[in-house]
Order: C-alpha cells, then sequence, then structure tokens
C-alpha cells in the first residue's frame, strides 16, 4: 500500500506556512516520496513495510518535510499513530 505522502503535502500547504510549492517536498524515514514539488518514484511497499515495522518496534516515525532552502527547521511531534491508524494509512492511496 501507499504510505499516502498526498495528505502529508496537503497539510503542508494548509498549515499556514508561506512556502513556494516548488520547495516541497517529502520523506519518509530515509525513503524520498516528493521532492522540489514533485513526487518521486519510490518503492510503496518498502515505505509501508517501515511504517508498520517502525511503528511495532518502538512507535516513531521519521517525516520529514521540507518547504524552503532557508536555515530554519522545526520538530512537531503527534499521536494517534496507532497499529490500526497507520495500518489503514499503509492500505489508502493517493
Amino acid at each position: 500500500g501507499d504510505p499516502n505522502w498526498g495528505r502529508i503535502a496537503a497539510a503542508a500547504g494548509y498549515s499556514g506556512v508561506q512556502f513556494d510549492q516548488a520547495n516541497l517536498g517529502v520523506q519518509l524515514g530515509d525513503i524520498k516520496l516528493m521532492e522540489n514539488g514533485q513526487p518521486l518514484e519510490f518503492d510503496a511497499k518498502a515505505a509501508s513495510k517501515y511504517l508498520k515495522d517502525t511503528c511495532a518496534v518502538h512507535g516513531t516515525v521519521y517525516i520529514y518535510v521540507t518547504v524552503g532552502t532557508g536555515p530554519g527547521t522545526g520538530v512537531a511531534w503527534g499521536c494517534d499513530l496507532s497499529y490500526d491508524y497507520v495500518k489503514i494509512n499503509a492500505e489508502y492511496t493517493t
């Protein structure tokens, strides 16, 4: 299944942060899903496996979102990434 990178990109868009869409990047663990505002070819099964395996081991999934080329950074912690939530979204396609 698809790890649903579209929801992550959409969330960046409606976050209120001003950025050029051409700078948007999304990465799930070590797997790049989107770069320079464009979706990339990636192994959807590997991305889904990353979500499932990582949650099963320690529950922390790393999602990196880039919105520009400046020096700024930020960190956000979320919840509701239960096994069932990840399972549903790993099977949902963008």
